[in-house]
C-alpha cells in the first residue's frame, strides 16, 4: 500500500523503516515544524514527579539538573524511550493519549508525594495540570516547544502524490489536522482523498478533517500503526 506519514522527520522515520520492510510505499508530508521555546528557570529539586505529553517534550529539556531517578511520566511508548534514552529510570508510560495519562498518574502517584512538573508545548489539547490540580496535586506547567503549520509544499510532490494517492495517511494531533485541511484547500487537493483512509489520534483531530471526503476515517493511540493496517 501507498502510506502517507505527516510527523516530522525525526518522529516518522522508526515507523517509515518498519513499515518499508512491510513492502509498503512512503510517501512524507510533515505537517508541522517542531520549535524549541525558552521556558523560565526552574528549581528542579523542589519537584518529585515530572510529566512528558510528547517526546518533543523531553528532547528540549535542559536535564542536567534533574536527578534522574524521579518519577517520569510519559504520554506513550515513544516518549517513553526519549525519557530512557536521556537517562530517566523510573518511567511509567501510557498508552499514547492524555485521558490514559491522568490515569496512570492517579493511579501511581498521590498527591501527597510531592509537586508535580509538566512540560509540555505550547499547544494542547487536554488542561492535564489543570485537571491534576482540581484532584488535589500541585502541577507546574512549562512550556519548552511549539508545533507551528508548515505552509507550503513543493509543487513536484504536489503533483506526484496526484498522480497516486496514498491508501492511508496518518495524522497526530489537532494542530496537524488544522494544517493538513489549509494544504488540501490551498492546493487544490479536495477531490482526491475519496479512495484514501484516514487515520487520526482522536475523535478531536478527525473532527477537523471531516468536510474531506475519505474512504474511511480510523481512530487509533501512537503504537497502532501497523496494526491498523490489517482492518483495511
Amino acid at each position: 500500500m501507498h502510506i502517507l506519514l505527516t510527523r516530522p522527520l525525526e518522529d516518522s522515520q522508526e515507523l517509515m523503516l518498519r513499515l518499508q520492510i512491510l513492502g509498503h510505499q512512503i510517501s512524507h508530508m510533515p505537517l508541522i515544524k517542531i520549535e524549541k521555546k525558552n521556558h523560565e528557570n526552574i528549581n528542579f529539586s523542589d519537584y518529585k514527579g515530572i510529566i512528558f505529553t510528547s517526546s518533543n517534550s523531553v528532547k528540549f529539556l535542559d536535564i542536567k539538573l534533574i536527578d534522574k531517578k524521579i518519577n517520569c511520566f510519559c504520554v506513550g511508548n515513544s516518549t517513553e524511550k526519549k525519557a530512557r534514552s536521556k537517562g530517566f529510570l523510573n518511567v511509567f508510560s501510557a498508552e499514547g493519549n492524555v485521558r490514559n495519562l491522568k490515569e496512570l498518574i492517579l493511579q501511581n502517584y498521590n498527591s501527597s508525594d510531592g509537586k508535580l512538573l509538566y512540560v509540555s508545548g505550547q499547544q494542547i489539547s487536554i488542561n492535564l495540570d489543570q485537571e491534576l490540580i482540581s484532584e488535589g496535586y500541585s502541577v507546574k506547567r512549562i512550556i519548552n516547544y511549539s508545533a507551528n503549520p508548515i505552509e507550503k509544499i513543493k509543487d513536484d510532490f504536489i503533483e506526484k502524490l496526484k498522480l497516486k494517492m496514498p491508501d492511508i495517511v496518518y495524522v497526530y494531533s489537532h494542530n496537524s489536522a488544522m494544517s493538513f485541511l489549509n494544504l488540501i484547500k490551498n492546493y487544490e487537493l479536495t477531490k482526491y482523498w475519496i479512495n484514501t483512509n484516514l487515520m487520526c489520534i482522536g475523535e478531536k483531530t478527525s473532527a477537523v478533517l471531516n468536510e474531506i471526503k475519505w474512504k474511511k476515517i480510523f481512530l487509533f493511540n501512537p503504537g497502532e500503526e501497523e496494526f491498523l493496517l490489517y482492518k483495511i
